[in-house]
């Protein structure tokens, strides 16, 4: 269900002005969208997560820290394929639920769109002359897990906040020049930053056609912002993380 916004009408004629039987035309009301409720209230969260990065990729210790950043987003996104089908699964078992019929389609369609991304992050890694971690960052396994839980036991919308926030928040695309250039790390260490940085933007866009498209409900719309909300702060606290570390989690 969309709210909306109305403007104020025309107000009354001047004093000494003829009054027209005829009521005066209203103005249409601003529609406020599903999806641009939820980008109002990640909006506070950006320069939080701006400065973050900010930190990630500062010069001092990049090639390294760069390194630990592509090992710590492999179990991630390796976790977005198996965490897509099980969304779309949860919502075939909901069969008298629209919204999650809808759903069903994106989320298999969104999996075809992720598959083998995690395997880029392993030429990354090989070609950066790293490999993967033996342990995952306990913040990756809070990120994943938390919509793991939203999935089985809320409903599978609220994987739509995360993926909001995550592809919200790809790339730019000069940013694996700028990295390359700064750490003299070959092209081919930068495949997924590349790829992502063209991809995300019209993921994105085709996120927030589905979110509108179902006409959620508030509690619908409550589940997809908390989830976003929750993924903004545990990303920050990721690249923070990755910022402040030499070389282990903190």
């Amino acid at each position: 269900m969309n709210a909306t916004v109305t403007a104020p009408t025309a107000g009354a004629p001047a004093t000494g002005t003829t009054t027209s039987t005829t009521a005066p035309p209203s103005i249409a009301p601003a529609t406020v969208t599903a999806s641009l409720a939820l980008r109002t209230k990640l909006a506070p969260t950006a320069p939080v997560l701006r400065a973050a990065t900010v930190a990630l990729w500062r010069p001092d210790g990049l090639r390294e820290r760069y390194a630990r950043y592509l090992a710590a987003m492999h179990p991630l996104v390796r976790a977005s394929v198996p965490l897509l089908v099980r969304a779309a699964e949860r919502c075939a078992a909901e069969p008298d639920d629209p919204a999650a019929r809808s759903l069903a389609a994106y989320f298999l369609r969104h999996a075809e769109e992720e598959r083998d991304h995690d395997a880029w992050l392993l030429d990354d890694l090989a070609a950066a002359g790293a490999g993967p971690s033996a342990v995952p960052h306990p913040i990756v396994v809070e990120l994943a897990g938390a919509q793991y839980y939203r999935v089985a036991h809320e409903h599978p919308v609220a994987l739509l906040g995360y993926i909001a926030v995550l592809e919200g928040n790809a790339p730019g695309p000069r940013l694996a020049d700028r990295l390359a250039e700064v750490t003299g790390l070959p092209g081919a260490a930068f495949r997924t930053l590349r790829e992502h940085a063209e991809l995300d933007g019209g993921h994105l866009d085709d996120l927030y056609r589905v979110f509108d498209a179902l006409a959620p409900t508030p509690a619908l719309q409550t589940a997809v912002a908390v989830s976003a909300l929750h993924t903004a702060n545990l990303l920050t606290r990721l690249f923070l993380s990755l910022a402040e570390d030499t070389g282990g989690h903190s």
